[in-house]
């Protein structure tokens, strides 16, 4: 389920220590993975420090963009649940005082989205 999970858009949970492996030239020394979700080829990454989202790019997946968001420069951030007519859910993400989201995060079902959010909010309110 976990594989057409990703290619259907939903998130799914994955091994935190294979995330460190594969993240292993991103991460300083001493930060480790607290949760990982991968959406389709593209990472979403808790780490003791930050936010780290993986965009997997082209054909093989070989080119990637790394972006870092520290938990403190998190200001705000929205869930929004799907419906009957709108089944994706969405997660966006602001840093300082923005006022467009810094990150939109899309999943084709909320199924996931609140476990990243309650994440989210761990990190950003208890840091």
């Amino acid at each position: 389920m976990g594989l057409f999970s990703g290619l259907m858009g939903n998130a799914s949970q994955k091994s935190n220590e294979a995330v460190e492996q594969e993240l292993e030239a991103i991460l300083i020394e001493g930060e480790q993975v607290q949760l990982a979700y991968s959406l389709v080829r593209d990472l979403i990454v808790f780490t003791d420090y930050r936010l780290i989202l993986v965009d997997k790019q082209g054909m093989t997946g070989k080119k990637a963009s790394y972006k870092s968001l520290p938990y403190g420069s998190i200001s705000r951030f929205t869930v929004e649940t799907s419906g009957h007519f709108d089944m994706d859910a969405e997660l966006k993400i602001w840093i300082s005082s923005a006022l467009e989201p810094a990150e939109v995060l899309q999943f084709k079902s909320d199924r996931n989205v609140i476990d990243i959010q309650k994440a989210l909010a761990a990190a950003v309110l208890i840091k």
